[in-house]
């Protein structure tokens, strides 16, 4: 969900990233490191989990690209210069920087929401949302490994027809990934891999 005004004033009085940053908050997804609180919510008449993520890497670099830019327009304004758009709201009609705002543009860096309505564990409902890139892996293996490309299609059979193909591509490489859990191998790794290898028949003339 996207950290509007109504979310920013639900969750300040928890979003201080000392408070944040304690072990028992903390949760791994992948390769990044989140720390988490989860209180109840309603949405529209919904109930169910709000999440409240910190990502301090995330927060950390955004930070620092917002004050590189910030003090480099501020070398710009001091030669009468031009600055990026949306910039101007950290300076007054003089140039001179404005502390408070640039506070409140920070507050929330690295932060971000995720709303439930199933009752799943923390890690689990904070992966499931992390790795929704998934389907755009999926669009990536049907152009990539699966040489499925778009193709000009105008009549409705023919478009049922490429959709299907898709789909049914992308559901054998979820089979395969699925039999390969136990390995380190990937579907698309997995199909690599074969590419370079191909059968030879051999036949024993006396034996047959």
């Amino acid at each position: 969900m996207p950290l509007n005004g109504k979310l920013k004033k639900f969750w300040r009085p928890w979003a201080d990233a000392q408070q944040m940053m304690q072990l028992p908050h903390r949760q791994r997804v992948g390769q990044t490191v989140f720390y988490s609180l989860l209180r109840p919510y309603q949405l529209d008449g919904v109930r169910g989990k709000l999440a409240l993520c910190l990502n301090e890497r995330q927060q950390r670099d955004t930070r620092e690209s917002r004050r590189d830019e910030v003090l480099h327009a501020q070398q710009l304004l001091a030669q009468n210069k031009s600055i990026k758009p949306g910039l101007q709201q950290f300076f007054d009609s003089r140039g001179h920087l404005l502390p408070a705002r640039l506070a409140e543009a920070e507050e929330f860096d690295g932060y971000s929401c995720v709303f439930c309505t199933r009752l799943l564990p923390q890690d689990k409902m904070l992966s499931l949302n992390f790795h929704k890139d998934l389907v755009e892996k999926a669009l990536r293996s049907l152009k990539g490994i699966t040489q499925l490309r778009p193709i000009r299609h105008w009549l409705a059979e023919r478009v049922h027809a490429h959709v299907f193909l898709c789909y049914l591509a992308d559901l054998l490489l979820s089979l395969l990934q699925y039999r390969l859990r136990k390995t380190d191998f990937t579907a698309e790794g997995a199909l690599l891999e074969l590419g370079t290898m191909y059968k030879v028949y051999l036949r024993d003339a006396q034996h047959r």
